[in-house]
């Protein structure tokens, strides 16, 4: 293999590759299908074979992650400064040396360079880690690059934000588009009124939304929802922005989802994400947010799944895991509160076991083996992928069961039996004291049952669920977080698990616990974040002998985290045997 010449081309650094065996040379894709399937043998232009040596293997692999092949050259996204003198080490251009270095000087010196005063419009005080990722944003800003504000759950990653924005209205009279879920709607408007009242916003939300881009001149903000990006993004793309900011932003992660193609068409100076999930399942959700933010930086969709995701979720790959971290480290920005906020109290989290009486034991045993029998002998018939839709239907039924069978969609009346609401009234009652409590369930109709049943006891509560209005969401937060007397607030995990500032309570009980802990952990940190005073006690319900604790069990045994990427927790449901499935109705 030949020397490398690099060449500056926009924004992409252009290599010319040269490989040849004598006289005969090889072209690049048929190299790359080549190293792709780790073929040490390659047919030549002339027909001959020749022989891949060990080292130019490894060299080549590296090469062809890092970049796309363009008219028979490999083209390396200039963002990927941090590895370039990795990849090549003889580099002769003074002006490459010379981008690099400059690069690399602003990054490590990130707080001199870029030392951002916080505007005196901002009323809030900056924490030592928020001023960072201030001086970080600014940074990015200054650089023309987008990136990934991804700090754990309820450090103030709105606040960062709104900082940079109100020091970005002083630059550029265009608004900023800030694109949320519709249950958060309303916590940036407190935030805003809270931290930033000098900064003027619209929403472009709601059935009689002015379709007229002169409404977004003038105000420094524009808000709008994922749903409302996707029915008019043919009038939103037409505005050119100041900067465009996902909030939740793993609602984009699948690049062949409406959310991300209409995302993906909006105009903007510059783009930022934010998510305390950046990766929710593997690590291919990093690919759509990322390519948001810096389109093309990491390659085809194809390319990153096969040399990137492939490589790190299923083999476990630690060269290619350092690798793409080293190349992602300087666009995405990550504290957990465990690093930064150590005056945060702590948070327990523990299993509270719940033991079923004989008749709700007996309907869960009745279910799980109709399940069982029906769902063997689909497998055996039809294989297991075409079977697990029912394996899926079989789950729920034997989970809303330990929940309370009264809450199953069946005809048939099944009583409302109910240990977990016997749990949670004992616990309210006789182990919380005082104290204020979460309580969160993915069945809208258990919330129902235990509503019902905090009426009859005469305990005041608070309620939230998917048809709660943005002014019943608000009016509900600010009575749970001021009233003293209202102890119990009922959460829907989907409309209730982001966005909420519940610091009042200090009790969470997640009554029904799935695949992926992200979620919960979401959940959890609704009152665990900057503001609470108290320890934190987090309870995940599981009846014994259930289906819920062997989920449990093959989460523990089977969740892979990337924690040299990003902590994730890995779902599991597309990834059962048929000997897990098995074992989940025995």
């Amino acid at each position: 293999m030949n020397k490398n010449f690099i060449f500056i081309l926009n924004n992409w650094f252009e290599v010319e590759i040269d490989v040849a065996f004598g006289d005969t040379g090889i072209d690049l894709k048929s190299l790359r299908k080549a190293v792709l399937n780790q073929e040490k043998y390659v047919r030549l232009s002339d027909g001959s074979i020749g022989i891949l040596p060990e080292e130019w293997l490894e060299r080549l692999e590296r090469y062809f992650r890092a970049g796309e092949i363009n008219e028979d050259k490999l083209q390396i996204s200039k963002l990927k400064f941090s590895i370039i003198d990795e990849l090549f080490q003889e580099i002769d251009d003074v002006e490459i040396m010379k981008e690099l270095a400059e690069k690399r000087r602003k990054i490590k010196n990130i707080e001199k360079i870029h030392n951002v005063r916080k505007p005196k419009e901002i009323t809030a005080v900056l924490r030592n880690y928020q001023k960072e990722g201030l001086n970080w944003l600014n940074m990015l800003n200054e650089m023309g690059w987008g990136g990934i504000l991804a700090d754990d759950m309820g450090l103030g990653k709105t606040l960062q934000i709104l900082t940079l924005i109100q020091k970005q209205v002083k630059k550029s009279k265009k608004p900023n588009l800030i694109i949320v879920p519709t249950t958060l709607l309303f916590n940036w408007e407190m935030e805003l009124k809270k931290f930033a009242p000098e900064l003027t916003y619209h929403f472009y939300y709601g059935i009689n939304r002015d379709k007229e881009i002169k409404y977004f001149k003038g105000y420094h903000i524009v808000f709008t929802t994922y749903g409302v990006l996707v029915r008019d993004v043919e009038f939103l793309r037409k505005f050119r922005f100041n900067y465009i900011i996902l909030d939740e932003s793993q609602a984009i992660k699948n690049p062949t989802s409406q959310r991300y193609k209409a995302a993906f068409l909006l105009q903007a100076e510059n783009k930022l994400t934010l998510t305390g999930t950046p990766i929710e399942n593997s690590t291919f959700d990093l690919f759509a947010q990322m390519n948001f933010v810096n389109p093309g930086f990491l390659g085809t969709v194809n390319s990153f799944k096969e040399y990137y995701s492939k490589a790190i979720d299923k083999e476990g790959n630690v060269e290619v895991t350092k690798e793409l971290n080293k190349i992602i480290s300087p666009f995405i920005l990550r504290r957990t509160k465990e690093q930064v906020a150590k005056d945060l109290p702590p948070k327990t989290e523990n299993i509270l076991y719940c033991e079923m009486d004989k008749e709700q034991r007996d309907i869960y045993d009745a279910y799980r083996n109709k399940y069982r029998n029906k769902l063997l002998n689909k497998i055996k018939s039809d294989g297991l992928g075409k079977s697990k839709i029912f394996v899926l239907e079989g789950l729920m039924k034997l989970r809303q069961i330990c929940d309370s069978p009264a809450i199953l969609s069946d005809e048939e009346n099944y009583g409302n039996q109910s240990v977990k609401i016997e749990e949670l009234i004992r616990h309210i009652n006789e182990k919380t004291s005082n104290h204020k409590i979460l309580i969160f369930s993915q069945f809208v109709k258990m919330l129902k049952l235990i509503r019902e049943k905090l009426v009859r006891d005469k305990i005041d509560f608070e309620y939230l669920d998917g048809q709660s209005t943005k002014k019943q969401r608000q009016e509900s937060v600010n009575r749970f977080q001021d009233n003293a007397g209202c102890r119990v607030f009922l959460i829907s995990l989907k409309a209730g698990g982001l966005g909420l500032n519940l610091t009042a309570a200090d009790y969470v009980y997640i009554v029904d616990p799935w695949w992926n802990p992200a979620v919960e952990t979401q959940a959890i940190d609704r009152t665990h974040r900057i503001g609470q005073g108290k320890n934190v006690f987090a309870y995940r319900m599981i009846c014994k002998d259930t289906v819920e604790e062997k989920i449990l069990n093959l989460q523990a045994k089977k969740k892979k985290i990337a924690k040299d990427i990003i902590s994730t927790d890995e779902s599991l449901v597309k990834k059962l045997t048929e000997k897990d499935i098995r074992e989940l109705f025995s």
